[in-house]
């Protein structure tokens, strides 16, 4: 039976975000998190200090966001209905950034002598703070005791980062990247269907030395590997992820161990498996042979032909599967370019794996390489198909279609 999936969600969409805005030179940065976070489908509403005004417009927020930019505590058409207080009723979260270490000190002291520290002691949304400040004013020991204690208010900090700072100073105190804060507000804010849940997950290609130089591997990027362990990331699972050489940026919340070779890679997915794994997602493509011999040094191009012996890499799927601490649901990939079903359900019953996802590679659209992916979900006689879309859209239907089967299975009751 062949079903199609085409509904997936974005995490923030739908989600109603209070941005407020301090004075720091970081504040230039501010519209690129508005202009995210509407992109994504969320409803923005922007509140300044009067001192950040000085670094960004009023204005750009509000054509970015489409609501008014609020600033004042005492505006008379707002405040007659007491608006300050359905403004901080109205937010799923409220993320301050960027958070400057005056605005902080307000905080972290419940003072509430504008708008927005107003708002901070009135309203019971999660609160996020992406501070930007110089490396000495983050250090104070003034600046860390509020740190402390808006902490301990339940404040979730996003940053700050390392690097170069405005005023030339190299040090701690540069605010995140728009994209690493917008990243960092949609882990904490999706539905944790997958908590407490251990998974883990292969990426990336594999490289199979043949000498310093040369040696096989294939054109993944492991971008799919990666959007699968963002996508269990943000359901709440603890994600181990087992890449191969790859370009690819770490998402927030997961755990990254770095191999090179197939051999490597099944040597760290066995250590994985301990303490329990509910979720093994095989998704590196990992290469089938690698050279029967490694040489230390370079050949010379005429001896290549006469050297080059080749010997099967371990099977990481049907070895994990053998394995005593076998994960609750194993699902592999398949690339195909004809013949995906037959070759597909073969490929699962000879690594025992529970569930195959086939991928199409005879297109240059989507797979390897590509922005994009489309397949179909394997298990028994089901077959789900997932029509063309982003790597992360395709992780979220996944990832979405295991929940459901993990699920599903917890429901069964055993055999009487």
């Amino acid at each position: 039976m062949v079903k199609k999936l085409f509904n997936t969600t974005e995490p923030l969409a739908g989600k109603r975000i209070l941005l407020g805005v301090c004075g720091s030179i970081a504040a230039y940065k501010s519209p690129e998190i508005v202009r995210s976070l509407r992109l994504l489908g969320c409803e923005v509403r922007v509140v300044m200090t009067r001192s950040a005004a000085q670094f960004v417009t009023p204005i750009t927020l509000q054509a970015l966001s489409g609501e008014a930019v609020r600033g004042e505590l005492f505006a008379a058409t707002e405040e007659a209905a007491m608006d300050h207080i359905r403004l901080a009723r109205w937010p799923d979260a409220v993320l301050v950034a960027p958070l400057s270490a005056n605005t902080l000190a307000h905080f972290a002291n419940g003072l509430a002598n504008d708008l927005l520290t107003t708002l901070i002691l009135a309203t019971h949304a999660p609160l996020f703070l992406a501070p930007a400040m110089n490396s000495s004013m983050w250090a104070h020991p003034a600046t860390r005791s509020n740190y402390e204690r808006m902490r301990d208010y339940g404040a979730t900090f996003l940053g700050p980062d390392s690097g170069t700072l405005a005023c030339g100073d190299e040090g701690l105190g540069r605010m995140l990247d728009p994209d690493r804060i917008v990243a960092e507000l949609r882990l904490a804010l999706a539905e944790k269907t997958l908590r407490g849940k251990r998974v883990v997950i292969t990426a990336g290609p594999t490289w199979e030395a043949l000498d310093p130089a040369r040696g096989f591997s294939n054109r993944s990027s492991g971008r799919q590997g990666f959007a699968l362990a963002q996508a269990c990331a943000e359901t709440g699972a603890d994600v181990h992820l087992i890449t191969g050489p790859t370009q690819e940026q770490t998402p927030p919340g997961v755990f990254r161990e770095d191999v090179t070779s197939a051999d490597d890679m099944l040597t760290a997915c066995l250590r994985a498996l301990n303490p329990p794994v509910e979720l093994f997602i095989a998704n590196a493509a990992v290469a089938d042979h690698r050279p029967a011999t490694h040489n230390s040094h370079k050949l010379h191009k005429t001896a290549l032909a006469d050297t080059l012996a080749l010997t099967l890499n371990p099977d990481i799927v049907r070895r994990v599967h053998d394995d005593p601490c076998r994960p609750r649901l194993i699902v592999a990939f398949a690339a195909e370019t004809q013949d995906h079903y037959a070759s597909a359900k073969a490929k699962a019953k000879r690594k025992g794996a529970d569930i195959m996802v086939v991928n199409d590679i005879s297109t240059i659209k989507s797979g390897m390489g590509s922005e994009q992916n489309a397949g179909s979900i394997l298990q028994g006689e089901s077959i789900i198909q997932i029509p063309i879309c982003s790597k992360i859209d395709m992780a979220r239907h996944i990832v979405h279609y295991l929940v459901t089967t993990l699920s599903s299975s917890c429901d069964e009751k055993p055999n009487e």
